[in-house]
């Protein structure tokens, strides 16, 4: 593999790999005039989150195992021409429900991205080589919910929030039309032999005990930042009272710890010593953080507090991912398939619950409390017995 198209990879893999998040952030400053655009409620505008993370969730359990058997790059062209076709609905949404509905496609489409990314990672690396290209993956793609919101803000200032869809429009397109150099990673030998169904082989992925204790470990994780990320735009813009676009500064500001988190994993001789800092981190940073909000703080406090416990959210999921995948390489999709469903299923249930009850700091804080402490007992026990 030469050096230039390394890069080709490691940039076109990141951005399929950051489709969710940019789905999800970039539209975030413009929820509360969304709202009032359908004039509805603020948990079922939140609803729209949770759409799209199922649509990304049980998509990835169609376009993993589908990619196993029929190749990377087909279904990659597939769901990026999909992911566009939907994008258009959601601009010519009538109501909050066909909005919710398109979202839930537009999910399905991105789910392509995030899968078959992690698949073709798979295919071509393995050991320290992978782990390495993982977190540069994480890295980058680290990069997607700092610069979404930012953008989004500040394009706010000079459209609306169809503007907003118009934009993630022109993203798929460009992705699709940059994927038509893509190299096909999964030669036809390599792929699953038989009949459409044989493609799933979930059964045998989910009896892997040692995978599935790393999936739902960064599960969990992925629970904290989800939860942050759908709360924040009303913490932040109704609790603390910031315009959109100083709100997407700092939202970009404790996004930016998950890159910088992510960017230090390497610097760890095993990658499960990188996995159990992060663990035992996030505990104790989740810990601090419900203190916080919960004594009336400042914005610039409230700021840090989620920044730090975010960092070791960037700790847990480019190690826990490669970890994984390590595990299941001749079932790449399928692996990457069942990793992405439940992570993203995990954001999709605890969305909606960070705006249930009259104190949204409270109800924030319960639930990335009870996410940081499950991602704790089921990350020690993953990585239980495992010596450097």
């Amino acid at each position: 593999m030469t050096r230039n198209y390394y890069l080709y990879l490691l940039l076109n893999m990141a951005a399929l790999a950051a489709i969710g998040p940019f789905v999800t952030d970039f539209y975030l400053p413009a929820l509360p005039d969304i709202q009032s655009y359908f004039s509805t409620t603020t948990s079922r505008i939140q609803l729209s989150i949770t759409f799209c993370l199922v649509g990304l969730a049980f998509g990835q359990l169609i376009m993993g195992p589908l990619s196993d058997r029929y190749g990377r790059k087909k279904i990659l062209l597939i769901s990026l021409t999909l992911f566009a076709l939907s994008t258009v609905a959601c601009l010519a949404s009538w109501d909050i429900y066909s909005f919710l509905t398109f979202r839930f496609i537009q999910g399905i489409a991105g789910s392509g991205g995030i899968v078959v990314s992690k698949s073709v990672v798979a295919d071509l690396f393995a050991g320290k080589d992978l782990a390495k290209f993982f977190a540069l993956l994480g890295a980058i793609q680290g990069l997607a919910p700092i610069i979404a919101p930012v953008f989004g803000g500040f394009m706010l200032g000079y459209t609306t929030w169809h503007g907003i869809f118009g934009i993630l429009l022109g993203f798929g397109v460009m992705l699709c039309i940059s994927l038509i150099f893509f190299k096909e990673s999964l030669p036809r030998q390599n792929r699953i032999k038989g009949g459409f169904l044989e493609s799933f082989t979930f059964w045998h992925i989910l009896r892997n005990k040692q995978f599935m204790l790393y999936t739902i470990t960064q599960s969990f994780a992925m629970g904290v930042m989800f939860s942050f990320i759908a709360s924040s735009s009303f913490i932040f813009q109704t609790y603390f009272g910031l315009d959109k676009f100083s709100y997407s500064l700092c939202f970009a500001g404790a996004a930016l710890s998950i890159t910088i988190g992510a960017s230090l994993t390497p610097l760890f001789r095993r990658e499960y010593l990188a996995l159990r800092v992060g663990i035992y981190g996030l505990l104790c940073a989740a810990m601090v953080l419900c203190v916080v909000l919960q004594s009336n703080p400042n914005v610039w406090i409230a700021e840090l507090s989620f920044g730090v416990m975010l960092v070791f959210v960037g700790f847990i999921l480019p190690t826990s991912t490669a970890l994984a995948m390590e595990m299941e390489r001749s079932n790449a999709g399928n692996a990457s398939a069942v990793l992405g469903f439940s992570f993203f299923t995990f954001g999709g249930i605890l969305s909606p619950l960070t705006g249930i009850g009259d104190d949204m700091l409270f109800s924030v804080s319960m639930v990335i409390l009870v996410c940081a402490m499950c991602a704790f007992i089921f990350g020690n026990f993953a990585t239980k017995g495992l010596k450097s």
